[in-house]
Parts: structure tokens; sequence; C-alpha cells
């Protein structure tokens, strides 16, 4: 039985989402942005500025573009990913210890994901897919058997 294609906004998202290593190019960019609001807050909360003022806001825009690029120019994400991993650590010396860990965190995660990303692998099949065709196939199976 043939699937029919799915029209809509959400369908054509999900379409667009599937071509690209999203989720990794969202983590990234979210992690520039998480460390480049903790430059933002009071001096009460900042721990460590960093040995430049200019690398402590650098780095983290370098991450968030780094993030755009991986989720709409998915074609060199290895080369964004490794540059956005090592620009994530160097957030620990130059941004608030990585925006309190968590830029640094979601920086790194975000990277590897991209970095791991497929283009070609076929769509995932759903647990309940798999355990409704194996069931069919086992029926079929079993009604095969039988003589008539």
């Amino acid at each position: 039985m043939p699937e029919h294609p799915r029209r809509g906004p959400r369908a054509a998202f999900r379409g667009w989402r599937a071509r690209r290593p999203f989720w990794g190019g969202l983590l990234l960019a979210l992690g520039g942005g998480e460390i480049l609001l903790t430059e933002k807050a009071s001096l009460k909360v900042v721990m460590h500025i960093g040995m430049q003022g200019l690398a402590g806001y650098l780095l983290p825009t370098v991450m968030l573009i780094l993030g755009l690029l991986i989720l709409f120019n998915p074609g060199q994400r290895l080369f964004y990913s490794l540059i956005g991993v090592l620009v994530s650590l160097g957030t620990w010396l130059t941004s608030n210890l990585g925006g309190f860990f968590v830029g640094l965190l979601l920086g790194a995660v975000g990277s590897c994901l991209a970095f791991g990303w497929l283009p070609d692998q076929e769509p995932r099949v759903s647990r309940r897919r798999r355990r409704e065709e194996a069931r069919t196939a086992r029926n079929e199976a079993e009604g095969a058997g039988e003589p008539a």
C-alpha cells in the first residue's frame, strides 16, 4: 500500500529537517546563544570573562554562525562541526566557563551530532510499524503452511 504524500507546512518542514543535521545545528546555535546571554549577566553573576573581552564575545558568535551554517549548508557539515567543537571547548577559557557549562555542552553535543549525521540513510521505521510487518509476515506464513 503506497503512502500518500503529506501536504502542508508541517510536512514541508519535516521534509526539510530530514535532509540536514537539524538537531546538531540547532544545539550548536543554542549553545552559542546561551553563552552570549551569560556574557550579558551582571558582574555579580559573571565568574570569568576570560583573557580578552573580545574573545568572550567572538567565540559564542562563531558558534551561533556555525550552527546556522550547518542548518542551511549541510554539505560542509564536517568542517563546520569540527570547528564548532573546537570553538565550544575554547569558550571554557574565554566565556564564563563555557556559559556555566551549559553552552559548552550544548555546543559540543551539537557538533558531535552534526559530525555523525549521514545524509544517505533511509528513513527510520518506527517500532510499531516493524511489529505490524512482523505480525503480518507471521500470519501469512501460518496461512500459507495450512493445506486448503
